[in-house]
């Protein structure tokens, strides 16, 4: 047991005397970070004059959290984590696990059952009034970030092109269905596909500028057309109402069927209690089969010619030309089919919320789909749903973490610390999984038998 915890040819004393220092210095450096963050607080009297309280307690408990937390890391976590390391060198890096559990081998059969049994299972235990927040907040909320970065999926993890302006094609086929079914009253069926080709063409539109740019400055130019979008949005009034929004937007029907009080609505048509539930769950099961068409299209087209052309455009685009592969071709394929994902999943957006504005596609969206799909592991469907739910389900579950409230005091609000938690759990991850949740990639292309690619011969950061 000693030798679990402590490194070869350091004695544990020494090992706890380090894990004493680091503890000390992590404290010291937490509280230089928020002191001025976390120790004090502002606001304003009757007279509008400012004033700072102090917040000793609450600036004291981040400054235990960090000191204890490196503590336990450099005893416990480090030691285990050599030798689990030590463990696994011994075994090929390129094998497969000869037995995969139940569990490993069906992952994908369970996670499907299991959420088509989710809203059942939620409307059981709640209720359907009560069922809502969780079918919305954490059911549709979450798949709508899993189709999206899905999407972006195709663009950064299997085409290599980084991409900061996503969100712009989200705004497209969102203000899309918002506008063509407010004022030509066209149905949701209808416009889903045409905001998807319309998000594709905008998609080519933006490749083709961009086809001799790579890394930092193609990441710009589509930083600026997300940027250029939403100021069209915000200042093109007579059409898109500017920061107003467009609002009233029809809803999604089902065969026809309207979800409202009407005769011919779905609950008087089947002789239900009226309740706002059942649009939610319908709206449930419609973005997760958007989520599985996206994913078996991905699927199908990464082990079409068109698919390994994106990953030797990834892997190195010198090389591709000299296969007589054609970039152009390649890359503005890439950029349409993301695009057109991106506006399936703003179509859904605009149904499901009656209501789009500009601030609902600022670049924070871009950059956090980009952040699911580096966490989660550029080229894995799996890894991103992982990270999607993750880090999507985690910001919500921080709305009903009312008992922080007695550790950090009654005036500390969980949701307004989201992005400074994301942060920090981006780091952790990145440390422990630079690579992303599912490090290993499985071949478009094999030979009587399929071996994973393990994540160590794949470039840094690369899928």
């Amino acid at each position: 047991m000693a030798n679990a915890i402590s490194e070869p040819g350091k004695a544990p004393a020494s090992l706890l005397g380090q894990a004493i220092k680091e503890a000390v210095f992590t404290g010291l450096l937490t509280f230089g970070l928020f002191l001025l963050y976390i120790g004090f607080k502002t606001d304003q009297d009757i007279s509008n004059a400012l004033i700072i309280y102090g917040r000793p307690g609450l600036l004291a408990i981040f400054v235990g959290i960090a000191a204890v937390g490196r503590f336990l890391m450099v005893l416990f976590v480090h030691p285990w984590a050599k030798a689990r390391k030590d463990a696994r060198a011994e075994v090929p890096v390129h094998d497969i696990e000869k037995s995969p559990s139940l569990f490993h081998k069906h992952f994908l059969k369970i996670a499907l059952v299991a959420l088509l049994l989710y809203p059942p299972v939620i409307v059981s235990i709640y209720g359907f009034q009560g069922s809502l927040k969780f079918v919305d907040n954490f059911g549709i909320q979450i798949l709508i970030y899993v189709m999206l970065a899905w999407g972006l999926n195709i663009v950064v993890g299997l085409a290599g092109l980084l991409d900061l302006g996503y969100v712009a094609f989200y705004a497209v086929g969102a203000y899309s269905y918002a506008l063509l079914s407010s004022h030509f009253g066209l149905s949701f069926w209808l416009l889903l596909p045409i905001s998807g080709i319309l998000a594709a063409f905008w998609g080519m539109i933006l490749g083709f500028p961009v086809l001799r740019l790579r890394g930092d400055y193609l990441a710009i130019v589509t930083l600026a057309f997300g940027e250029i979008i939403r100021l069209v949005l915000i200042n093109w009034t007579d059409v898109t109402q500017g920061t107003f929004g467009v609002s009233s937007i029809p809803k999604a029907t089902l065969f026809g069927i309207p979800f409202d009080a009407s005769p011919g609505g779905f609950a008087k048509m089947f002789g239900l209690p009226m309740s706002s539930a059942y649009y939610k769950i319908f709206l449930f099961y419609l973005i997760l089969a958007l989520c599985m068409v996206t994913a078996y299209v991905t699927i199908r087209l990464r082990r079409m010619p068109i698919g390994r052309a994106w990953e030797a455009l990834r892997e190195d685009e010198i090389a591709c030309r000299s296969l007589g592969i054609n970039t152009v071709t390649t890359k503005l394929t890439a950029f349409s089919i993301g695009a057109m994902f991106g506006g399936f999943a703003g179509s859904f957006f605009a149904a499901r919320q009656g209501f789009v504005s500009p601030e609902s596609f600022v670049f924070m969206e871009s950059a956090v789909i980009l952040a699911i799909v580096v966490l989660g592991g550029m080229g894995s469907l799996t890894g991103i749903a992982v990270a999607a739910i993750v880090m999507t389900g985690g910001t919500e579950l921080l709305r009903e973490m009312e008992f922080l409230k007695h550790i950090f005091g009654p005036d500390f609000t969980p949701e307004l610390y989201r992005m400074l938690i994301f942060g920090l759990a981006m780091v952790i991850v990145m440390i422990l999984k630079p690579r992303g949740f599912v490090g290993s990639r499985e071949p478009s292309a094999f030979l009587k038998e399929k071996k994973a690619v393990s994540g160590s011969f794949t470039k840094e950061g690369h899928g």
